[in-house]
């Protein structure tokens, strides 16, 4: 495709909507109008900190890579609406993962041809042959979804296309002399490639959701791929379609060894309903990945294994070209859920991203999880801290008093020691009598977060109809939170992320204060709050 990247956004808003808008998408008829309430809305529940588009749908994040100093987020995107319709790849940059700067749209969509999720690689060796001179190819593998061929009844409308980047990913051009690279052989659902360089291997490696598994595939060219095997049917969560794997090795933290981790998105089929992202630990021989023997215990034991307990984080996969002297396993998933996402009470724009996470694997107990925390460039933009080292009391105990923080930006930490068997309730307040809350249920073993009562929830049943809960081990006996706040989202990470909860809300005013309640009493060490200024 032509260079987009110095040509107005207008005329690209114009000229899809002549080739794409005469089709009825229910999208088109929503598009942005700046109305009256436009600046409640985004004083309300824009973002401080958690990237989303100025305006129009963002639902997958993908094609995420670092390079020359920046870090690249595409994401699925309807530029003209709020809901989704005809996707396009958008594109933001950041140099610390926290402050990001939108970009023109990367890749459009041609008539009906709409371009779904999909990764990018840096090929540095040039693999591909696709340099011209000195440049550094970036190659985007993505899925081209057909929307006329499957509005006609077939069942071969996605096939995986490539396009690639010869100025550090900044405008792209289609490999059309070569498109698909991946021709759908007759599998509906058929989607969502992830490539990444196999360096045990020496081979780049693909893994694309297919229904109810992941298909495995290598290439050395990234143009010419070869099927390798199946994962998944019948192991672990399959409430729904599977969609955006990832598939990275990654090290034992502590140790020298090394395992392989599939992470493996479906909707619905959720931990808590809606949409979910579950994970797979094992090994790989070049061609079929094994589920490592106690990990399958532990899935079969749960059902399933996730990266995230809340409602809101879906669609997560991790950053390419991480430099080996940083290396870390950076994650980042849309903070919404396909359940209500369409929904949910902003007009401007729709939807946000998670904070990114660093991914760590352990190994407790002869078995192996993914442990995930907020990356550590947010630690920059604390521009306050205030420590209370011991706070005890029954009865409702305040932990933030009204005025004292401002809770549309902050973190809160705090470690909650003598934990008896009861239930430990934290609950965010506002004086319109509005709240959320967390905590732990101690007798009957599960973390919580209840959203009923945090404001706007009419737009859809499924939004508050239930607890989200975090299943534990066992009676815990203290616990260490850390919990991220930005107008309406929390991310809670439970013991240094072994467990994490995301999940958005909309109060009709910003959360006050923090208190914390249980019928024993509450004792909280080492209580820490963060301001930040972003």
């Amino acid at each position: 495709m032509k260079s987009t990247k110095h040509l107005p956004l207008v005329f690209f808003s114009s000229l899809l909507f002549s080739v794409i808008g005469c089709k009825p998408y229910s999208a088109i008829d929503q598009t942005n109008v700046v109305s009256a309430k436009a600046t409640t809305e985004e004083q309300l529940y824009r973002p401080n900190f958690h990237f989303t588009p100025k305006k129009g749908w963002m639902n997958d994040p993908n094609g995420m890579f670092y390079s020359n100093g920046t870090y690249h987020l595409f994401y699925q995107y309807y530029p003209d609406g709020n809901v989704w319709g005809p996707m396009h790849w958008g594109h933001a940059v950041s140099k610390d993962l926290i402050k990001w700067e939108e970009l023109p749209i990367a890749i459009y969509p041609d008539n009906q041809k709409l371009i779904f999720s999909g990764s990018a690689v840096v090929d540095s060796k040039n693999t591909s042959g696709l340099a011209k001179g000195k440049e550094t190819p970036i190659v985007a593998i993505y899925t081209l979804h057909d929307k006329e061929k499957e509005t006609q009844g077939a069942i071969d409308f996605e096939n995986q296309d490539m396009a690639y980047s010869l100025d550090n990913g900044f405008t792209w051009k289609k490999f059309d002399e070569g498109n698909p690279i991946i021709k759908n052989p007759g599998i509906r659902d058929f989607r969502d490639p992830k490539v990444s360089w196999d360096e045990t291997h020496k081979q780049w490696v693909m893994v694309l959701a297919v229904q109810d598994r992941t298909q495995f595939y290598k290439s050395s060219n990234l143009k010419n791929w070869e099927y390798l095997s199946d994962f998944g049917k019948d192991i672990g969560a399959h409430g729904g379609v599977w969609e955006c794997p990832d598939f990275f090795q990654i090290k034992v933290e502590g140790t020298n060894e090394k395992k392989w981790v599939l992470i493996q998105n479906l909707n619905p089929g959720g931990a808590n309903g809606g949409s979910g992202t579950q994970y797979f630990v094992g090994d790989f021989d070049g061609k079929t990945f094994t589920l490592d023997a106690e990990f399958a215990k532990r899935v079969t034991a749960e059902k399933a294994v996730w990266v995230d307990y809340g409602k809101d984080n879906y669609a997560g996969v991790t950053w390419n070209n991480i430099p080996s002297s940083d290396g870390r396993r950076l994650f980042i998933g849309w903070m919404s859920n396909w359940d209500y996402g369409q929904q949910v009470p902003t007009t401007t724009w729709r939807s946000s991203t998670t904070i990114p996470r660093e991914i760590k694997l352990i190994k407790k107990e002869n078995n192996y999880s993914l442990i995930s925390n907020p990356v550590k460039e947010i630690k920059k933009y604390v521009s306050k801290t205030t420590t209370k080292k011991n706070v005890k009391g029954k009865g409702r105990l305040s932990l933030v008093a009204e005025g004292k923080i401002d809770l549309t930006k902050a973190i809160i930490e705090f470690d909650l020691k003598n934990i008896k068997q009861d239930t430990y309730t934290f609950t965010l307040s506002n004086k319109a009598g509005e709240s959320l809350s967390f905590g732990i249920n101690n007798s009957d073993n599960y973390l919580f977060v209840d959203r009923s009562k945090a404001g706007k929830n009419d737009f859809s049943e499924k939004f508050a109809s239930t607890i989200s809960k975090a299943a534990l081990n066992g009676n815990q006996k203290e616990a260490v939170f850390k919990i991220i706040l930005d107008k309406t989202s929390i991310e809670i990470f439970y013991n240094n992320g072994e467990k994490v909860m995301t999940e958005i809300f909309f109060p009709t005013e910003p959360f006050t204060e923090i208190s914390a309640s249980s019928n024993q009493g509450v004792e909280i060490y080492n209580l820490v709050t963060n301001q930040l200024t972003i």
